[in-house]
């Protein structure tokens, strides 16, 4: 028979292995190459004819050897990723080592080519074609992934829709999913607003328009009393990152139900592509429990539950079974990110969870850790500490409340002061006016630690007038709310107003970089949660900052999985804030940003991986020992890379 009938033909054993373990497997989900191939090689000499037998057995051995050595070299950097096992070729840590394309045997011909893990399109080299029976299925030329790249960003500039170039990216990371991260990777600040916001949120709205395939886990209301089937239907069994989302306040778009999956998958590629955590240790999952959205529930197209939304004992019911399934399936240190839960819900998980799993809320402390770094970065343009200048929200959501107790808890930490006087530096406006004393009794529980002893105002500029801020920060999700009345009454009494408009997506920030620059005469510090472009004002151009959680939450993920943290601790996301305000410089200063360029993204996540698993092991809740020499270059060899690997 011909080679190819070693796994095809019936009178051989055909070997099949499977991704996330089962009988057969050897616990780390995967049985080792060389035992693999060993069996491969036995196959091989059942079926060849007599006469080749011999030499059949003497190649066999030879192979043997070879991959005897080459388990010997993957040992030397067992240890990189955390200490899982890097089966698929992923860390800096094995880039140099040959890899076996594994799918559910080993992948080849035409099965190759249809798996994105494995897939390089038109950079498979001519051994590798031979090798693998891709002959015929290619056309004959051969071409790098760099020119790949440039081809892809051709073609993705040709269009003019946003969702047309989200819908390609998909596209993608569905086919070739090296090339997909190696793409975004090389031009992060052109994608990320592609990948996600803004964009990401119209992808939401229309998801189920353009939805091709599964990306992530869908646990519903059906899915009560089995949900540990349900997760352990994902074929991977070393996940080290979930993003889970229940839809219910998509950036500030509202209640989408189902198709807020947008949300975990996008979140995720950053995960990987700026923090350099594995594709294959993500996990991305939305709980829906219906949606109280009357225009999806009618809409022909819609991918959910048609009902409206669960609440109360049914809904925490299926998230305690849920969060009890993970723990079981995953174990205790896998990170379970909660992203875009409404408030009501958003608290009382992060509250119930946090002493028993390993949880983070990126909207109440991902959002709080930028926020706190972009404040101290701002600190080196119009000076003073933290604890001399005032700070006024607009919003007493997550992400009101949670950069705020941030902010108080640097202060409490710069000062030794009690954490009660340092909230009295911070006030919040939310849709009935300031939050005061007076109206203590009818506030909800997570805004009354910020209900001081005041005269209540009902409107912003009442209150910009009252308290006098330094700082004026928006997470209200209302659209223009920073009139030209508001900005300049921030103006008329700082030199230099600092101006943070944070609510996602465009269309709900607060004011634009040209209204703050317009409207102070160019003096503002400003920041935004979704992009803007360069403003040019009085013959200077302004590069307006960008205070995007991309710039936390991925390193940070990164620190927890290479320490093996068990809980997350507010000192971790101080350690984050701190380590990403150093890297702000001067020149960024003089262009008008208090971030860095994303283009150092890769660096700065792992100096924030480094700082958050150095805190991580301070505060003895690491579980990775011994520790590493040296965190970040442990850091720098753990992340993931997207460079095409050889194939056996």
């Amino acid at each position: 028979p011909s080679p190819r009938s070693r796994f095809e033909s019936r009178d051989c054993t055909v070997f099949t292995w499977k991704r996330g373990g089962g009988a057969g497997s050897r616990g780390d989900g995967c049985t080792s190459c060389l035992e693999v191939r060993r069996r491969a090689a036995a196959v091989t000499v059942r079926a060849a004819q007599p006469k080749r037998v011999e030499a059949v057995a003497m190649e066999s051995a030879a192979e043997t050897a070879e991959a005897e050595k080459e388990v010997a070299a993957e040992k030397e950097v067992a240890a990189a990723g955390g200490g899982v096992e890097d089966k698929y070729g992923e860390d800096r840590a094995t880039e140099e080592l040959p890899v076996t394309p594994w799918a559910f045997s080993v992948a080849s011909g035409y099965t190759l080519l249809r798996d994105p893990h494995h897939n390089k399109g038109l950079a498979f080299t001519e051994r590798e074609r031979d090798a693998h029976y891709l002959r015929g299925l290619l056309p004959p030329g051969v071409v790098s992934q760099d020119l790949q790249v440039k081809k892809i960003m051709h073609n993705l500039r040709q269009y003019k829709v946003p969702l047309q170039r989200y819908v390609a990216m998909m596209d993608l990371q569905e086919r070739n999913e090296r090339l997909f991260y190696k793409l975004l990777i090389d031009n992060v600040e052109e994608l990320l607003p592609v990948v996600y916001t803004p964009t990401v949120g119209e992808a939401c709205q229309k998801y189920g328009s353009i939805f091709r395939r599964p990306q992530g886990l869908y646990v519903s209301l059906r899915d009560k009393g089995k949900v540990i089937d349900v997760l352990r239907n994902w074929p991977e069994r070393n996940i080290q990152v979930i993003v889970v989302t229940d839809g219910e306040r998509i950036l500030g778009l509202g209640d989408l139900g189902c198709q807020g999956m947008g949300i975990p998958v996008g979140k995720l590629s950053l995960y990987t592509a700026l923090g350099g955590v594995r594709p294959s240790a993500c996990l991305p999952i939305t709980i829906d429990v219906g949606t109280n959205n009357e225009q999806l529930l009618n809409d022909e197209f819609y991918i959910g539950l048609r009902q409206r939304r669960a609440t109360g004992e049914e809904y925490h019911e299926l998230m305690e079974e849920f969060m009890d399934a993970v723990k079981q399936i995953y174990g205790e240190k896998v990170l379970i990110q909660f992203e875009d839960f409404a408030n009501h819900n958003a608290f009382d998980l992060l509250a119930k969870y946090s002493k028993s799993h390993l949880v983070f809320n990126d909207d109440i402390q991902g959002t709080a850790s930028v926020v706190l770094a972009g404040l101290l970065s701002s600190l080196k343009v119009v000076g003073g500490t933290l604890a001399e200048h005032t700070y006024l929200f607009l919003g007493a959501g997550e992400a009101g409340t949670g950069i705020a107790e941030l902010i108080a808890l640097e202060i409490s930490k710069q000062t030794n002061a009690p954490i009660e006087e340092c909230r009295k530096k911070v006030f919040l406006v939310d849709s009935k006016g300031l939050i005061v004393s007076s109206r203590k009794n009818s506030l909800q529980p997570f805004k009354t630690s910020w209900a001081h002893e005041r005269e209540p105002v009902t409107t912003l500029l009442d209150a910009i007038k009252s308290i006098r801020p330094t700082v004026l920060i928006g997470t209200s999700g209302v659209g223009r709310a920073f009139t030209k009345e508001v900005i300049e009454a921030m103006a008329s009494f700082n030199e230099r107003p600092v101006i943070f408009s944070l609510s996602n997506p465009t269309s709900h920030s607060e004011c634009t970089a040209e209204e703050a620059y317009k409207w102070t005469q160019g003096r503002a510090v400003f920041a935004s949660g979704s992009p803007f472009d360069p403003v040019e004002y009085d013959g200077k151009i302004r590069v307006p900052g960008q205070a995007n959680n991309a710039y936390i939450f991925p390193g940070f993920g990164l620190g927890v999985v290479i320490s093996g943290a068990i809980r997350v601790h507010e000192d971790m996301l101080l350690a984050a804030s701190e380590t990403l305000a150093a890297q702000a410089t001067q020149e960024n200063f003089d262009k008008g940003s208090i971030f860095p360029p994303f283009t150092n993204i890769r660096k700065i996540s792992a100096l924030i991986a480094a700082s958050v698993a150095a805190k991580a092991y301070e505060l003895g809740l690491a579980t990775r020992l011994p520790r590493p020499r040296d965190l970040e270059k442990y850091a720098e060899s753990c992340m993931y890379t997207p460079v095409y690997r050889s194939y056996r």
